[in-house]
């Protein structure tokens, strides 16, 4: 897979490359919103991971002028976390955010999750007795249906698209309830409680990230 990398920190590139190339992929580099407009124009790049604050040009812009022309999920990582340059993003397509400092392997996991989601989406997911069935739109325990609202199965759902990575209240609300919505922290909280309590003796697999948020944990 062929990754873009747009930052104009030349330190924060290399560490990224280093860990990607880890991975198998391959990296290209730009630094300016310029440069990556161009990279993306000659190579068949898979994947970007975009800084916003760039000379010349910034990864909004930047980003608004390569989706008129390619579909390419991007990664926004950048030292600023307002809730507005967030959301500003995912208006502009983005599939995730992330703020720096940042942890790399954790950046890796979110490229892995959201290229899996795109590339090849599942369809059944199970862990041991726990099945996510979304062709038939259930979950059963021990092969007998519970019953869950559709915000708890969208919750679930996500939570295992995205397993063992830590998202935060803000990403479910957003993702879950939409942009737009005008909740607060603890409507994610109350959800994930009567979704812990619908899944019995699997209700430890949701983990709570002191501080940050939660996570579907599962070692295979």
């Amino acid at each position: 897979m062929k990754v873009l990398i747009c930052d104009d920190e030349r330190l924060i590139r290399e560490v990224i490359k280093e860990y990607l190339q880890r991975e198998g992929y391959t990296t290209y580099e730009a630094e300016n919103g310029l440069e990556a407009i161009n990279i993306v124009q000659k190579e068949n790049i898979d994947f970007i991971i975009m800084d916003i604050m760039m000379p010349k040009m910034d990864g909004y812009q930047t980003i608004k002028e390569i989706k008129k022309e390619k579909e390419i999920p991007v990664l926004m990582l950048s030292a600023r976390a307002e809730e507005y340059d967030k959301l500003l993003g995912f208006d502009l397509g983005i599939d995730d955010y992330m703020t720096k400092p940042f942890s790399p392997k954790e950046l890796i996991a979110r490229i892995k999750a959201i290229t899996k989601r795109q590339e090849k989406p599942e369809k059944c997911y199970q862990f041991a007795g726990l099945v996510l069935d979304d062709i038939a739109h259930e979950v059963t325990i021990d092969n007998q249906k519970i019953d869950l609202t559709p915000k708890e199965y969208e919750l679930l759902k996500y939570l295992i698209e995205n397993k063992n990575i830590a998202l935060s209240r803000e990403q479910l609300l957003t993702n879950i309830w939409g942009y737009d919505f005008y909740g607060d922290d603890r409507t994610v909280d109350t959800h994930i409680k009567t979704l812990r309590n619908n899944l019995g003796k699997y209700r430890d697999l949701i983990v709570t990230i002191r501080k940050v948020g939660y996570k579907f944990e599962y070692k295979e």
